[in-house]
């Protein structure tokens, strides 16, 4: 997010001038970032884009070639550990303890007592599905039930400042909406929250800002509805109340550039300098429709403009083989 007069006061991050190189590889190249208390932001971009390694910074796991950082207002996040929830993207647990025992134990390091935490041990994994499992041992667990029970260890003392590294990674869909319940809940509740995805659909069901990253620089830095403003792809989507409507004339329209077949309907391209407002009433008088809105440009399509902009090599590779590109390893 944007800088401001008073960003070191609100921020619950803040990043100045943040650069990090490993040999001859620079990961994050001069990245400045905002965080305000109470945002709920996603840190979103491809696969190696340098986010994993600027979280790690974040966390004082790696520390920056040069640069600036901020956390809960203590140039260290060690200062702010106990107000920090942090699911790391290499998942590590006490294979051989017991899930209930683990969870204590991460609690009491965060500073938490009292007879009432094997309550509130229950009561987490309750929330997350994981009721009964107290007593297993954490190798017992599949993949999902372990990122769910880490996702408690997280969270468990009610941070100030929740950092998610890929938490949606190797969840089954219902694990997947169930998680991102419960991160809004953390929100609603007044953490602040940052979690990192290169799914980038995840973090515009689920966020208010966006942070994209590239190559390890900033490229985008905004609130969903101002992006999707600035990149109106001036399109709209249309289905006739009539299947057999002749849509033909809508092509004639000087507002209309192009139709064409979509999955559903017709998709339908606007012309340069056309209101939208207007085209919509145009269609709507000569073609009496079942649905027509506006179309909303996704991160992913964003993304690739982005870059395809200053002619970068991945977006055509990521427009060939998007599958391949998204399951490469993150090595920043």
């Amino acid at each position: 997010m944007t800088r401001s007069a008073h960003a070191s006061v609100d921020a619950a991050i803040l990043l100045e001038g943040l650069t990090k190189s490993f040999g001859p590889q620079k990961a994050v190249d001069d990245f400045n970032l905002v965080v305000p208390r109470g945002a709920l932001c996603g840190f979103i971009g491809p696969n190696g884009a340098g986010k994993t390694t600027t979280i790690r910074m974040i966390m004082s796991i790696f520390f920056p070639d040069s640069g600036r950082i901020s956390v809960l207002g203590h140039p260290s996040a060690l200062e702010a550990k106990d107000r920090i929830g942090y699911l790391p993207e290499e998942r590590g647990v006490y294979r051989q303890m017991r899930v209930g025992e683990f969870l204590g134990y991460i609690a009491r390091l965060k500073g938490m007592r009292g007879a009432g935490l094997a309550k509130r041990v229950r009561r987490g994994l309750e929330r997350v599905g994981l009721e009964g499992v107290e007593r297993k041992r954490c190798e017992e667990l599949s993949k999902g039930m372990l990122q769910k029970a880490q996702f408690v260890a997280a969270t468990l003392h009610e941070p100030d400042l929740i950092i998610l590294d890929e938490p949606f990674s190797g969840l089954d869909p219902v694990s997947m909406r169930q998680l991102e319940t419960l991160v809004r809940a953390e929100h609603e509740r007044g953490a602040t929250v940052l979690f990192s995805t290169h799914v980038m659909h995840q973090a515009e069901e689920l966020c208010e800002h966006v942070v994209m990253i590239h190559r390890g620089r900033k490229v985008l830095d905004d609130a969903i509805p101002a992006i999707q403003r600035r990149f109106d792809p001036r399109t709209i989507l249309f289905d006739p109340f009539d299947p057999n409507a002749d849509v033909g004339a809508l092509a004639a329209l000087p507002v209309i550039e192009q139709v064409d077949a979509a999955e559903r309907g017709y998709s339908i391209r606007l012309s340069e300098g056309a209101s939208p407002a207007d085209a919509m009433r145009s269609i709507v008088e000569l073609v009496p429709p079942a649905r027509i809105e506006l179309a909303r440009p996704r991160l992913e399509d964003i993304f690739i403009e982005i870059v395809s902009s200053t002619g970068d090599e991945l977006a055509d590779e990521r427009r060939s083989h998007p599958k391949a590109v998204d399951a490469e390893a993150e090595v920043a």
